[in-house]
């Protein structure tokens, strides 16, 4: 783990679903209706947060879809569109507008950066009212969720701080591996699509919530 002592962060770089967005049982929801119509065993929430991963063809595999049978691209566009179907159901996390005030009271900047596609990542979040707390959002070309590093680094481009200032907020492994890739610190959540075991098992620093990380930030932040 990096030491924060005497590190001033003045930017901060969300990652979307699951760390502002409440979106996790959605997820679950679309990909057992998925499942049932083949006659496939459900998985539970649990289940979906120790198999999640990325790329999301992978967590695919994992749960028992073969893809010799039915291609990738056909699941993709099919979960995305139950998916977005049911979005407006998902909320936001309870902590997320008072951690978002929080860090705007601070002075710290704020951006989003997700692996859902732009347009629809900026449609979102306008929907849930709070566009405004951030400098830029930046999402993929497409529906798939093979990752972000391409994304993260054409965000990081035109952002001013210093690398050292700025933390990566998310909820998994693959936020991790983001903010690894371009030496940024990296806070996980616990509370969205990856389980506190599943974090725990690398060298990130995890939060049981939102309202954890804002809690203890004084003592983080110097």
């Amino acid at each position: 783990m990096r030491n924060l002592n005497n590190i001033r962060i003045d930017t901060i770089i969300w990652d979307w679903n699951g760390t502002l967005l409440n979106d996790t049982t959605l997820c679950v929801n679309a990909m057992n209706s998925m499942l049932t119509e083949r006659g496939k065993s459900n998985i539970s929430v649990a289940q979906y947060r120790d198999y999640f991963t990325f790329p999301v063809k992978d967590y695919y595999s994992r749960i028992g879809w073969d893809f010799e049978k039915e291609p990738f691209d056909k699941i993709g566009i099919e979960f995305m569109d139950l998916y977005f179907q049911n979005l407006e159901k998902a909320d936001l996390h309870d902590e997320t507008i008072d951690a978002l005030e929080f860090f705007k009271e601070k002075g710290v900047a704020q951006y989003v950066l997700s692996a859902m596609e732009e347009q629809s990542l900026i449609s979102s979040i306008k929907k849930k009212g709070i566009f405004d707390y951030f400098s830029a959002i930046t999402g993929i070309n497409d529906h798939y969720a093979n990752g972000k590093i391409a994304s993260a680094g054409r965000l990081i481009r035109n952002i001013a701080s210093n690398m050292e200032d700025i933390v990566l907020i998310g909820d998994t492994l693959h936020d991790l591996e983001v903010a690894n890739h371009f030496n940024l610190r990296c806070f996980l959540i616990a509370k969205g699509h990856q389980s506190k075991e599943k974090l725990g098992e690398s060298d990130g620093m995890v939060f049981d919530s939102l309202s954890e990380l804002v809690r203890l930030w004084p003592k983080l932040i110097f």
